[in-house]
């Protein structure tokens, strides 16, 4: 699922660089993690946030990126298949969400995540905007992938909790 915050062109690659240091300093960065973290307790769901500064010039299509980067990362690496990516692409203004097999939610359910990211950032709510699009993901992974069974590994996490800069 895919969501345009704002289409820019011409200084696209240096707003992009200006937005990851403007909005994503180390001190947010760690509140975001720990805010992932425990959004992963009572559910298999596995959240990986990936922010790209500027996208490569190999690709222009920020889903077929965030497919890429989805891989790459190895978020459907997971013994439940519950792994979701939530992309976004600073120079592109675009957020995008791929979710595992095993993830059953609609389409409609990952686009009004985007959607309430995407306002949240063209209101320059940065770090509101991604604890709320945590809280949203949190909930459609608790009635998508819920807890195993009592003594299952549903407590391990498998993939990093860290925002992923590219």
């Amino acid at each position: 699922m895919q969501s345009t915050f704002r289409n820019v062109t011409g200084l696209a690659q240096m707003q992009g660089q200006w937005l990851r240091r403007r909005h994503f300093n180390a001190e947010v960065l760690a509140h975001v993690a720990e805010r992932i973290r425990t959004s992963e307790v009572g559910h298999t769901g596995e959240l990986v946030l990936a922010i790209e500064a500027i996208m490569p010039s190999h690709e222009s299509d920020s889903h077929q990126r965030a497919l890429e980067v989805y891989g790459r990362l190895r978020v459907w690496d997971t013994p439940q298949n519950s792994g979701v990516l939530l992309y976004l692409a600073l120079d592109q203004r675009r957020i995008e969400i791929v979710a595992d097999r095993a993830i059953t939610a609609t389409p409609e359910q990952w686009s009004r995540v985007c959607v309430t990211l995407q306002q949240a950032f063209v209101r320059k709510e940065y770090v509101e905007g991604l604890m709320a699009a945590v809280d949203d993901i949190e909930v459609i992974l608790k009635a998508h992938a819920p807890a195993s069974e009592e003594g299952a590994a549903s407590d391990v996490d498998y993939l990093p909790n860290e925002p992923v800069f590219l």
